[in-house]
């Protein structure tokens, strides 16, 4: 005889009933509403991490716009005083004051010029030019075109000081 064998019928565990439809709906109802807390939860807890989170990040500009102003004043001041020993330098070395003047103001000027160049071509990203066209593609986001119908309808207010 094996001794894996199957006990007598009195011991076997008798399966627990099935409960009834009404006990399946109430179960099937606690969990949703305990799914339904647990996404309300989840989405309370994810409102006041991204309230901290842009708390943090304002302060973190203001300070950062701080220490921006600092470092412009300074930086400024060294390049004044920069220009000024470059002045003193080139008068020294036998030029005269309008030409050792114009050195550092042509440089100033050259690197002014590149600024700008520059500050246009990021400028120009910052108009989201491609969530524009997607947006418009799905119709959320109608810019006028050329062959829109009512493309020279004047909108009232527009243009207005």
């Amino acid at each position: 005889m094996s001794e894996a064998a199957t006990p007598p019928p009195e011991e076997q565990p008798t399966p627990d009933p099935k409960p009834g439809l009404e006990e399946s709906i109430r179960q099937v109802g606690a969990a949703g509403r305990q799914t339904l807390d647990s996404a309300s939860d989840t989405l309370r807890s994810l409102r006041r991490l991204a309230s901290a989170d842009l708390a943090l990040a304002r302060s973190a500009f203001g300070r950062a716009l701080a220490w921006s102003g600092v470092a412009i004043v300074f930086g400024a001041s060294a390049w004044l005083l920069l220009a000024a020993t470059l002045v003193a330098l080139l008068q020294y070395l036998g030029l005269s004051l309008f030409v050792a003047l114009l050195i550092p103001t042509l440089a100033s000027l050259l690197v002014t010029g590149y600024a700008i160049w520059r500050v246009s071509y990021f400028f120009h990203h910052t108009g989201m030019h491609a969530t524009r066209r997607q947006l418009s593609r799905m119709g959320l986001f109608d810019e006028p075109s050329d062959e829109d119908p009512d493309a020279d309808v004047k909108v009232p207010g527009e243009n207005t000081p």
